[in-house]
């Protein structure tokens, strides 16, 4: 019979190792009895640190996201608390008795300004009306504009432009006093002393000759207007009018009145004004002075 001896390899031989190797070992893989192992605890450690920064960054989404709803929260609440102040509050409503007002002049009575403006007393100042306040105040008789102004925390400041008569017309009552534009803002039992009476013909077809004569009045100066006692006119180009201490004036239309005026102020001012009976400035580039 006959005996087959088969070689085996020593063991620790490279023969050995290498046959261990084929046998075991993938393509790719390093070959060691470890090598799956370690591969797969390297992911679990990958896929954790990736979680844990996925944690992180939700974490810190979550914190900005709070911050900015809780800005919005904070401005949102200001806001509310800032119209309850403004429109709510009774610290910025206004108060009747919180009011500076000038402009009365001679004719404008303060009570119906009072009265105005006590409708308003208790409102929000942020959202009273004035320009509508100011509407109300111009129907008042004798004002001619008004301007007002809030004046915070609780008043107002009135300023009136008032429509200041210019003549005394004689009337059933005494003397209605009128402006520039004809308008009656008050009247005077007696005659006044400081305004020019007129005295012209009445009725529609003679409302051009009160025209001029107001006109002329309107464009005189003040300290000069004063000195005119009483205005007559048949027709609006013969205006004529007497001075409290001076002579009679010859003024003739509107027209030109300022420089009029200005010829009147010179003569009056002038020697040949002392003995005058009559001043005619009805043409201002020639004057002339009748004396008595």
């Amino acid at each position: 019979m006959w005996a087959r001896t088969i070689r085996l390899p020593k063991r620790g031989s490279d023969e050995a190792v290498a046959t261990a190797t084929s046998t075991t070992a993938e393509p790719g893989t390093v070959a060691t009895p470890w090598a799956r192992v370690s591969t797969r605890l390297s992911s679990a450690v990958v896929t954790g640190r990736m979680q844990d920064r996925l944690k992180e960054k939700r974490s810190v989404e979550r914190r900005v996201w709070a911050i900015k709803w809780g800005k919005r929260a904070a401005l949102a609440t200001a806001v509310a608390a800032a119209g309850w102040v403004v429109l709510m509050s009774p610290l910025l409503e206004f108060d009747a008795e919180a009011i500076e007002a000038s402009g009365y002049g001679s004719v404008v009575d303060p009570a119906q300004v009072d009265t105005v403006l006590a409708a308003y007393d208790g409102s929000a100042l942020a959202t009273l009306n004035t320009s509508h306040v100011e509407n109300q105040l111009t129907e008042i008789i004798g004002v001619s504009a008004a301007q007002v102004e809030v004046v915070w925390p609780s008043g107002l400041r009135v300023t009136l432009t008032p429509s200041e008569p210019v003549a005394a017309i004689p009337s059933e009552d005494g003397f209605a006093l009128v402006t520039d534009t004809g308008e009656q803002v008050s009247t005077s039992e007696e005659k006044p002393g400081d305004l020019p009476v007129v005295a012209v013909p009445v009725g529609e077809e003679h409302e051009r000759i009160l025209s001029g004569v107001l006109g002329v009045l309107d464009e005189t100066p003040v300290d000069l207007r004063e000195r005119i006692e009483n205005v007559e006119a048949d027709t609006e180009d013969s205006i004529h009018f007497v001075l409290r201490d001076g002579p009679r004036v010859e003024w003739g239309s509107v027209d030109d009145s300022p420089l009029k005026a200005e010829v009147l102020t010179v003569l009056l001012a002038s020697p040949e004004a002392e003995d005058a009976e009559v001043i005619d400035v009805s043409a201002p580039s020639l004057p002339t002075v009748v004396k008595s």
